[in-house]
């Protein structure tokens, strides 16, 4: 260490010295010149006695910095700037993760309130789609309804010959093709709704092999003649045009 410094650090620790020597005495002094036993002359002791205490440990203080070696005061200052930075990184990083739970918090919230709306437009667009089903439904049923309604009322009605002479206009056909109409179904069942073929199995007025055949005509064709005849006529109008042409077929073959 150079010279100078170490007279100048001694001059500093014999200052010290020297000021806590004044002061002391000055405390001592003025101590004495109070009565004996009264409270300001306690005081006054006492307030010597912590005067001279911190005196002393400023002057070890300084004793103490003027013995210590310039790479110890490094290690020193080293040792604070490390602390401060090791503080201030904590802090730091403390900052860092209030920030980062707060804006996880403000995106759960979001995410949630994302997925509360999308369930609601989910619920909403279902409830649209129920009740557009439901009046489908509804219109289905009554289109039915009206269909089966008006399908009664322009059911014919009387004996099967009358039933399949008032249906010969929905085929198309005049009121003549009766007369050939009328024989080919008295020569296959005698028009009888019940009748069965015992060999083959045949079954109704038009003798339809099977005959649930007849089911597409309506699911009573085991027992009404305007189902069966109409089941009849549309076989008779697909695969020979008239009952007439039918007809012929029957005299031809023995069957139609």
């Amino acid at each position: 260490m150079p010279s100078f410094m170490t007279g100048k650090r001694s001059r500093l620790i014999t200052i010290a010295a020297a000021g806590t020597v004044t002061v002391a005495t000055a405390v001592s002094a003025a101590a004495a010149a109070l009565p004996s036993g009264s409270a300001a002359a306690s005081a006054g002791a006492a307030d010597s006695q912590m005067l001279t205490a911190n005196q002393h440990q400023v002057a070890a203080r300084a004793a103490h910095d003027a013995t210590m070696s310039e790479e110890q005061r490094m290690i020193l200052t080293m040792r604070a700037h490390y602390v401060l930075a090791e503080r201030q990184r904590a802090n730091e990083a403390a900052l860092a993760r209030a920030v980062a739970a707060r804006k996880a918090a403000a995106a759960k919230a979001a995410a949630a309130r994302a997925r509360a709306a999308a369930a609601r437009v989910a619920a909403q667009a279902a409830a649209v789609r129920q009740a557009a089903a439901a009046k489908a439904a509804a219109r289905q049923q009554a289109a039915q309804q009206q269909a089966t309604q008006q399908q009664a009322a322009s059911a014919p009605s009387g004996s099967p010959q009358q039933i399949a002479e008032q249906m010969l206009s929905q085929f198309g056909w005049s009121s003549g093709q009766f007369s050939c109409l009328q024989p080919l179904w008295a020569h296959e069942s005698g028009w009888n709704p019940y009748a069965q073929n015992p060999s083959s199995g045949a079954y109704g007025i038009p003798q339809a092999l099977p005959g649930s055949k007849m089911a597409s005509a309506g699911g009573d064709w085991q027992s009404n003649p305007a189902t069966q005849i109409r089941w009849g006529l549309s076989y008779i109008q697909g695969n020979y045009g008239s009952p007439c042409g039918a007809w012929a077929h029957e005299q031809s073959a023995g069957w139609y």
